[in-house]
């Protein structure tokens, strides 16, 4: 899927990383960012989810986690870091790039995506509050 946007966005150069590798993922979450994941949902159905991720549709996400819509998740704030996954990168790297121009300076892709992830053996993290949720039941 390609990203659309309404409207055009222009900033100015910034020295901000814009993505992470598979090696940095892990460390990225458990430093406090919220892995999105991109991927439709035939798609995550297909692979498997990735445990720990928000599961958003691409064309929807920009409208979520950007902190000057309307329609923001309560989290979509400028200080939010999110660690973006699509397939195989591409879409996941221009929706990081339109949230850093929106002022979310903690937003990041995965370089080579949920692909470069399951390459790694890396299916996301599941913290103790929800194996915990999990566990009571």
């Amino acid at each position: 899927m390609t990203l659309a946007f309404s409207a055009p966005v222009t900033t100015s150069y910034t020295a901000v990383p814009l993505s992470l590798q598979v090696g940095q993922y892990r460390s990225a979450l458990a430093d406090g960012a919220v892995a999105v994941d991109l991927r439709d949902a035939r798609t995550r159905i297909a692979e498997g989810p990735l445990m720990g991720a928000i599961a958003l549709d691409v064309a929807e996400a920009l409208d979520l986690l950007a902190p000057d819509s309307s329609n923001r998740l309560r989290g979509a704030t400028v200080d939010a870091r999110w660690v973006l996954i699509s397939d195989d990168g591409y879409d996941a790297e221009m929706l990081a790039w339109h949230l850093q121009a929106r002022g979310v300076q903690g937003a990041r892709f995965v370089v080579g995506g949920h692909a470069a992830l399951r390459s790694a053996h890396i299916n996301g993290t599941v913290g103790d509050d929800l194996l915990d949720m999990f566990d009571a039941h």
